[in-house]
């Protein structure tokens, strides 16, 4: 396989599967508009690390236990679907009694919610096991690492975005940020139709 076409469908791969976190990290940065380099750091780290860790195990069932990710699959965008929802919701509600007061309480993600974001925003990624299932052992590694790097970037670019648009909107953001998620949520269930 030569290096370029291996970067360059990895690159491809990595865009497409993060858009989903890019998403739900602009949601993030419009609930939280005063968020700090270091926890953008570490929500990106989380996100790139899950879509970097999803595509191994996907390629891991492929190669090893097929029969069984084959069964599990067709619920994957229900549980992304459930997950998202619930979060959403939680943010819509708390931005709509924040409506009354003067100023919005910012509640930030925690650490629980943010590895269920990471999860539900990754799932789709085990598919690309699917994708990454002829590559050997290294080249799997090397395209899960690529994957979750392009994902790193783009989920700070999505903070970035949030928080500055954030900002601007502050006494309505958790409402659109729990809205983003719940959008994010209904898609990933509605492709699994079309």
């Amino acid at each position: 396989m030569l290096v370029i076409d291996f970067l360059f469908t990895n690159l491809l791969l990595g865009i497409g599967l993060a858009m989903d976190a890019f998403s739900v990290s602009v949601a993030n940065g419009l609930h939280e508009s005063d968020m700090k380099l270091r926890r953008s750091l570490m929500i990106a780290g989380v996100f790139g690390g899950f879509q970097m860790l999803m595509p191994l195990i996907g390629w891991g069932m492929v190669n090893v236990v097929l029969e069984i990710f084959g069964r599990v699959q067709i619920f994957l965008p229900w549980i992304s679907f459930i997950i998202l929802s619930i979060i959403g919701t939680k943010m819509l509600i708390e931005g709509i009694h924040a409506q009354g007061s003067e100023e919005e309480d910012i509640v930030p993600l925690r650490k629980r919610e943010l590895l269920v974001q990471g999860i539900a925003t990754s799932i789709d990624a085990l598919s690309a096991g699917f994708a990454i299932s002829g590559y050997g052992a290294v080249s799997a590694v090397s395209g899960s690492f690529i994957i979750g790097a392009v994902t790193f970037v783009i989920c700070l670019a999505g903070l970035k975005i949030g928080r500055a648009i954030g900002g601007k909107i502050s006494g309505k953001a958790s409402v659109f940020g729990g809205l983003i998620l719940i959008l994010i949520g209904v898609k990933l269930l509605v492709e699994v139709f079309i």
